[in-house]
């Protein structure tokens, strides 16, 4: 079914006369009031456009059953990849319909399990989620952050495992951190940021993140200072202690920079103080383990598709480094140590390969894995003689092995029960040529035997940014859309981490529109072989990849049959200015420097919208609550796309209420936004089912 209703009418939306020069550019921001997503004139706006979306959304005939058939899909046990917690596992598991998992701890072979942590007793609604959770190593406490509504800040409470009860202990205004314990079990380090001024918690820019240590027990005014950096707002901290309790580590970054520092410090020296392991900002260096003053690392430093290193800390030298794990043809995108095994996760075109090593870099063989999808996990101890990992792919949920370190022999742990056949679909990857002749592989899924005649509904899913790999995942929602007989595309676009540190440069700052035109390209291979045409063909990304579609849509309003940005980076002249947005300078380039600001212009998707123009049926999400993205770019965007459209396709924005950035979003709230984004592709694309 073709969308044949008469295009909704959004309510109008009343134009402010803000101008601003930038470095002679006279730049116009008439939604500027937009910006205070709390005024009461913002949240009118927001309440009349709902009433509008929805009451489209709703009324398309199709979404009843998407939504029944939702919830049944989504309706099978998931498990979270175990831990090795004293002598039991500690795991996460979801009957399907549960808003948020509960955490588990049971008998090392899974039997005997206990409930330690139920976030869906904390509220009513399932806005509240655990955003983070670590063991001591002791194992006899359990540190848990809650965050609420979406939001991005951290409130720590530590649990006693024997007991189940809760401390006193409670830590406030925490982000972007986790609970790094101590050896001794005594107590954990975590970075926080002043406490914001009241009613500017969800908007105002996060500068001086802090470390602390909290003992446990005592109040957090009374928490150790770690480090702090006067001198440099932007930067931000996270301090953990060795597994052996000889040395604290002190990582350091800039913004989302992959590029890092590292201080290491002896607590075997009481008044020791942190020393440089990696002191230049010049290659990105991740901690994996130590034997003594030998520490192991994965870096990009002489190696764009990363190396695992040893380096001595009383030697940091860069010559004084060995080679452990030497760079690869495939990009090395994780590793771990358990045991005395070393474990390196590659990508080999966007799907994952794990190999084994020891501490002196002998290959020890690759970990059997299923199909093409994705491998996670890897983690423990030096202790430990087993791991678990996690398997998935577009249609393969989630299914849980243990690995036995001695044998490499790999067992089934947990595989969900399915309520759909994925014998009836298939998963392939083509590669195709962007506008400069780079080559760019795509992963497509499908029922098998879909015929190429330019009449398949299909979803063009892509991100593109800050390094980070789309990998093959399981979703419910795309699941769905392959029942319903539609095409799910991932396109692998440069600014990800697919390829190494090569293939992320190639897509940020000056050149970011690398990235658009891969995906752009996609969409023009996918409609010349077949497989789609302009009127069935969709779009969709999130964050980074909201401002992908934001971008695409603008400049080629004419390709796509409709268009679903989420919560995405939609003002680029303004990013910088809200929560930890400055902390993107690294891909997008600082809009106080004329060179990044004229490149910003360009493709700012809020700023290149041409009134008259017919644009695509568009259907933007975020949420109230969200301080990653803060919602404004959706809300100025959808303004202004409303005011430019010049067709009669319907241009509508999806605010979500107490919710933010995704994370902790209870399966309510997912049920209700995938039934709303399917019934939506339905209506303008069509379905074939």
């Amino acid at each position: 079914m073709a969308l044949e209703a008469a295009r909704p009418t959004p309510p109008p939306t009343v134009k402010g006369d803000v101008v601003e020069t930038h470095f002679g550019v006279e730049v116009a921001d008439p939604y500027r009031w937009l910006e205070d997503a709390d005024s009461p004139e913002t949240r009118a706006w927001i309440e009349a456009q709902n009433a509008v979306t929805f009451a489209f959304l709703r009324d398309i005939p199709e979404w009843t059953r998407i939504r029944q058939r939702m919830e049944e899909l989504i309706t099978f046990e998931r498990f979270g990849i175990p831990e090795l917690v004293g002598d039991g596992l500690a795991y996460t598991r979801n009957t399907g319909t549960q808003n948020q998992s509960v955490i588990y701890l049971s008998d090392r072979d899974g039997s005997n399990p206990r409930v330690l942590l139920d976030p869906n007793a904390l509220s009513d609604d399932g806005t509240v989620a655990v955003g983070a959770w670590s063991f001591s190593f002791d194992g006899k406490l359990f540190a848990y952050a809650l965050t609420r509504g979406g939001s991005d800040w951290l409130e720590w409470h530590v649990r006693d495992v024997a007991t189940g009860e809760d401390l006193p202990d409670l830590v406030r205004w925490s982000k972007f951190s986790y609970a790094l314990w101590s050896a001794d079990s005594l107590g954990f380090y975590y970075s926080a940021y002043d406490a914001p001024t009241e009613g500017e918690a969800l908007q105002a820019a996060n500068f001086y993140q802090k470390v602390y240590y909290h003992r446990i027990g005592t109040d957090q005014s009374a928490d150790e200072l770690i480090y702090e950096n006067r001198d440099e707002p932007e930067w931000g901290y996270n301090v953990g202690a060795t597994e052996d309790g000889r040395y604290a580590l002190l990582m350091q970054r800039q913004g989302t920079r992959p590029e890092n520092r590292i201080y290491v410090r002896d607590l075997a020296n009481a008044s020791g103080e942190f020393r440089p392991l990696f002191d230049k900002f010049d290659a990105s260096y991740r901690y994996i383990g130590n034997d003594g003053s030998r520490f192991y690392f994965l870096t990009d430093n002489g190696a764009p598709r990363q190396r695992v290193i040893a380096v001595d800390a009383d030697r940091p030298q860069p010559e004084n480094w060995e080679t452990v794990v030497p760079e690869a043809a495939e990009s090395l995108e994780g590793a771990s140590l358990v045991g005395d095994t070393l474990f390196a996760s590659y990508l080999r075109d966007a799907r994952s390969v794990v190999l084994r090593y020891d501490l002196r870099g002998k290959p020890l063989g690759e970990v059997a894995l299923p199909g093409i999808g994705t491998a996670g996990g890897f983690d423990g101890h030096r202790s430990d003689g087993e791991t678990f990992f996690s398997f998935t792919g577009y249609t393969a949920p989630g299914i849980i092995f243990r690995l036995d370190l001695a044998t490499g022999s790999v067992t089934e742990f947990k595989r969900p029960e399915l309520r759909f056949n994925p014998d009836e679909f298939e998963t392939k990857q083509v590669f195709f040529n962007s506008k400069d002749g780079t080559r760019v592989p795509i992963f497509l899924t499908s029922r098998k035997g879909v015929k190429l005649d330019g009449s398949n509904p299909t979803l063009l899913y892509g991100y593109g940014g800050f390094s980070v790999p789309i990998t093959p995942g399981f979703s419910t929602r795309a699941l769905q859309w392959l029942e319903l007989g539609g095409i799910y595309a991932v396109a692998n676009i440069r600014g990800g981490g697919e390829y190494g540190r090569e293939w992320y440069d190639a897509g940020r700052l000056e050149r970011k529109q690398n990235g658009f035109d891969d995906f752009i390209a996609a969409a023009e291979y996918l409609i010349a072989e077949g497989y789609t045409s302009t009127p069935h063909l969709a779009i969709e990304g999130g964050s980074n990849g909201g401002l992908l579609i934001g971008a695409c849509m603008t400049q080629r309003p004419d390709l796509f049959g409709a268009c679903l940005p989420h919560v995405g980076v939609l003002d680029m002249l303004r990013f910088h200015r809200f929560t930890i947005g400055y902390a993107w300078k690294s891909d997008y380039g600082d809009p106080e420097v004329e060179a990044d600001f004229r490149t910003l212009l360009k493709y700012s998707p809020l700023h290149n919208l041409k009134p008259g123009t017919a644009y695509p049926p568009t259907l933007i999400f975020t949420g109230d609550h969200d301080d990653r993205v803060v919602p404004a770019h959706s809300f100025k965007f959808a303004a202004a796309l409303q005011a430019a459209q010049g067709g009669q396709a319907p241009v509508l924005i999806r605010v979500e209420t107490s919710a933010g950035h995704g994370a902790g979003k209870p399966i309510s709230k997912i049920l209700d936004e995938s039934s709303d984004a399917l019934a939506f592709l339905v209506a303008t694309i069509g379905r074939r089912a």
